[in-house]
Formats: C-alpha cells, structure tokens, sequence
C-alpha cells in the first residue's frame, strides 16, 4: 500500500441473508456479485485495494475452487482474498473502510475504530440486546441507488473520535489480558500449577507478506490535467471485465484523454491486439522474455496496433518503449525517507503514453515528471536508454 491509497475490506458472514448470501433488494440478484462490480467500475485501481475476508464456513461449505469461480472476475480486477483463518486481523488493523454486515468481524472492526458501511444487515436474525444488533443500528447503511465510492469516502472522510466506544468496550470484559486469563484456565482444567517465572505472552501479530496488487483484467485509463511546467500527468486505471461498461470520466478530475492498458497475460486475448499500452510483469533476468530491451521491441512488433510497451520488473520501475523507437527507465523517486514508491509502475506507463500522445515531446518529461492518482503525486524519473541493435 501505498501513500494515499484507501484499503476497502469486503467482509461477509455465513448467513442466508450475509452480504455473500443475500440479495440487494426485491426481485435482484445476490448482492455480492453486484457491489464487487461497482467496485470495479468506481474505484481507481491505483487509489484504493480491496480485499475480501469471508467467514472459513463460506470457504469449506462451498469448497474453496467454488469460492475462487464465483470472485474470479473480481480477483482479476485487483481484489485480494484473505485465506481462512489467515491475515484478516491485520487486515482490518489496516483498512480504511470495512464494508460489512452483521459478522463479528465487521464489528471487530468497528470496535478498534475502523469506519464501517452495512452492505447488509438482517435485524431479524438477531438478538435485539446485543451488541452487533446495536451496531447494525448505529452504522450507516450502503444504498444501492447511490455512488459507491461516494459513500466510503463519506464513511471515512466523517468518522469522528472513536464514535463506536460503547461497543468497544463490549467487545471483551479484560482488553489485553486473553494470554493471562486463558493460561490459567488450562492449566486449571489439567490441574496443574502454571509455569514459575514466566509470564503469559502472546507472539505479536506477524507482519503480512508485501504483495503488489495486480490487475490482470483490461483497465480503461482516463488521463486528465497533463501540463508541461512542472510536467506532470493525471490518471485513473479502471479495470473493465468482460462486457461491463467503461467507466463515466469524472466531472472532478476534468476533461481528457481515454485510452486502454491490458496485461499481456489477460485472459482476454483479444484485446491485447487492440490495446493502447500492453504491460509485462516478470523479473529483469528471466530467460523466457528478457532482456526488457528486447521483449519490448518484440512486443511492438507483436501488437502494431499499441503505442506503448512496458516490462514491469519491480515494484517501483518499468522499462518502456514507445512506437518512435525510444526506451526509456520509468522509476519511482525514493521519498525524504529514501523509501521508494509503491504505486503500480503500469500507472507509470499509462502516464508516459497520454503525455506522449497529447503531443508532446519525451524530452519535455526527462529527467522527471510526476504521475497523479487522486491527491496523491508519484514522482517519476525518466531515464534514457539505449535502444537494441
């Protein structure tokens, strides 16, 4: 994750009547199918990641490859699916938004001050008197007829100081005593005395592994406010599958250009060949396509129709060739920090072809031009290289 970026954490239960199970409202399909759609269709890739948490009985009643059909066109549009019982604590420690229902889960998240919208939410099927019905009357509800983006930025953007603090301290009698209680309890039910002289410690949560998002489905770019001083290009990856719409530009981000970006390893075969930026993810030194110089000059030559080409071999830089003969290195520039940055390089890419095509010169954006995804700017250095004999 990047700077800037908002984690959305889809979460269901194990209910007829769960966001996985239940309908969006009278005579419609299931609504999961539906909000995972508009996700695609309203959140910029490279502004927000979502991940799916899904109670363990969703995965071992209808089987794990059933689970994995079912989300196939959502996963590959970018959303990533937490194993059962693996990292979701980790999740929600990090997300900016828990678009949920009526789990326990979703009300961990609200408990520890993590922003929550109801997708769905069966009053009926709870106690009254508890907490998580308690919940279900206070957090707001997702509307349907709504924007979708419109509504999370809303649930974060005016979420107070710790606005569910009773149902926090519902959620356990003694915070950050389970180690002591549950040892003593065990040892008690062995009867034997708990061990002298070492305390009762849990192992802190491990640090998840650090794994790019990827979008592997064919993303309709909106390219918007290129200016040349400082250079400087705005863009929005939406990734579009099968025959879903592309995406209305939004009035905010002003008028521009609209061009498509494709994995070369979609599923959608078709459109690589019609595709305005075609990407390659593999390291540099992998022997069935790199050099990057040459997969890149293959590249053009397999699909005359694109202007651009990148082979992404890192999670911070690309080496892109254009169809006048140019190769240049895109990279992120290391922050104050010296950490670098952790936007998708095709964001990069995307960004060269529109400046690229909007007339004006590579030179103009050497030795650096900034790539804009939301409030967020990335800065990029454009290095030069040699192109291959």
């Amino acid at each position: 994750m990047g700077p800037g970026r908002r984690l959305i954490v889809v979460n269901s239960t194990w209910a007829p009547r769960s966001l996985f199970g239940g309908a969006a409202g009278p005579g419609t399909d299931d609504l999961l199918p539906w909000l995972l759609s508009r996700l695609r269709a309203e959140l910029p890739a490279d502004e927000y990641r979502t991940v799916a948490v899904l109670h363990p009985n969703i995965w071992y009643g209808h089987g794990p490859g059933q689970v994995r059909a079912w989300l196939d066109s959502a996963r590959r549009a970018g959303l990533d699916t937490i194993a059962p019982l693996g990292g979701w604590r980790q999740a929600l420690i990090a997300a900016d938004c828990v678009l949920g229902d009526h789990s326990s889960v979703t009300y961990y998240a609200a408990s520890i001050g993590v922003p929550v919208l109801l997708g769905a939410f069966p009053h009926d099927d709870l106690d009254a008197l508890s907490p998580v019905a308690r919940l279900g009357r206070t957090a707001p509800r997702l509307h349907r007829q709504d924007s979708l983006r419109a509504q999370i930025d809303q649930v974060i953007d005016s979420h107070g100081m710790n606005p569910y603090k009773e149902l926090a301290e519902q959620t356990s009698s003694s915070p950050g005593e389970s180690a002591v209680l549950l040892r003593r309890l065990f040892y008690g039910l062995m009867g034997l005395p708990e061990p002298a002289g070492q305390p009762a410690l849990l192992d802190p949560l491990p640090l998840p592994a650090s794994v790019p998002a990827r979008v592997s489905a064919p993303a309709t770019v909106l390219a918007s406010k290129i200016r040349t001083v400082p250079a400087e290009v705005s863009v929005a990856r939406y990734p579009v599958v099968g025959d879903e719409p592309v995406p209305v530009q939004d009035p905010a981000r002003g008028t521009g250009a609209v061009h498509t970006v494709v994995d070369e390893e979609t599923r959608e075969t078709s459109r690589v060949r019609i595709a305005d930026v075609v990407v390659r993810y593999a390291a540099a030194d992998d022997p069935r396509l790199g050099p990057p110089a040459a997969w890149a000059a293959e590249a053009l030559a397999r699909y005359p129709h694109c202007g651009l080409v990148a082979y992404i071999d890192r999670a911070d830089r690309c080496v892109a060739g254009t169809r006048a003969g140019d190769l240049v290195r895109l990279s992120a520039a290391a922050g104050p920090d010296g950490r670098p940055d952790l936007c998708d390089p095709a964001a990069y890419a995307c960004a060269l072809y529109a400046w690229l095509s909007s007339g004006r010169a590579l030179a103009e954006a050497v030795p650096e031009f900034t790539v804009r995804t939301g409030a967020v700017g990335h800065r990029v250095t454009v290095e030069l290289l040699p192109s291959p004999a």
